[in-house]
């Protein structure tokens, strides 16, 4: 499969994905809203990445990517982990007292931890495999370090795209699993998985 087949593929699967997915609810609740909203950033980091990688822009990709794991983490984090306080502070109407509250929210590491202790052991694990396989170059992206310097001088491999690309594709796969559980309907996860199946040129080994 071609560059432009595996992006064709990869765009054909996110319209059947978010279509599966796009269902009400099970419940109003602050909780289940606001992780729905993040899930809902997550999959919108997710078409920019789709987007950047096409253009050949590996590395403002990478850095979004980042910011794609960072939005499932913490709709995760908000499902499983966060106090009703906490999920207050990020349902609340925004404005100068309600950034100020936001600021002592757990960062990554700390949402990790809470999800490892009270959520489904499946979330951490996709969680935990992506944070130990990508976290540390995904870092060197977003800080200037060895791998965007070395990157944007040699130039970008395909083999480095494409993978970057199936590594969205699995992270948007675990939101839809998130979106499944927030819909409350039981049959969805493996509708999720049963349709990431159809593209495995698609996805991360294993998915």
């Amino acid at each position: 499969m071609s560059s432009n087949d595996h992006f064709d593929a990869s765009d054909e699967f996110a319209v059947k994905l978010t279509e599966l997915v796009d269902h009400p609810l099970f419940e109003d609740s602050d909780r289940l809203v606001t992780s729905h909203v993040v899930c809902s950033i997550s999959f919108e980091h997710w078409t920019a990445v789709r987007c950047l990688l096409r253009a050949g822009l590996l590395l403002p990709s990478a850095v979004i990517h980042r910011s794609q794991f960072e939005a499932l983490l913490r709709a995760m984090w908000l499902l499983y982990a966060a106090t009703d306080a906490q999920v207050t502070k990020l349902a609340t109407t925004l404005n100068a007292d309600a950034e100020q509250q936001a600021k002592n929210l757990p960062l990554a590491a700390d949402m990790m931890k809470a999800i490892e202790k009270a959520g489904p052991a499946n979330a951490f694990i996709a969680l935990n495999r992506f944070k130990e396989n990508s976290w540390g170059a995904l870092n060197s992206y977003v800080h200037a370090g060895i791998h965007p310097i070395q990157r944007h001088a040699d130039g970008y491999p395909p083999s480095l795209l494409k993978s970057v690309l199936a590594n969205a594709n699995g992270l948007a796969v675990v939101t839809a699993m998130q979106v499944s559980v927030l819909a409350g309907i039981p049959t969805l996860q493996r509708n999720v998985l049963d349709l990431a199946a159809q593209y495995p040129d698609c996805m991360p080994p294993p998915i």
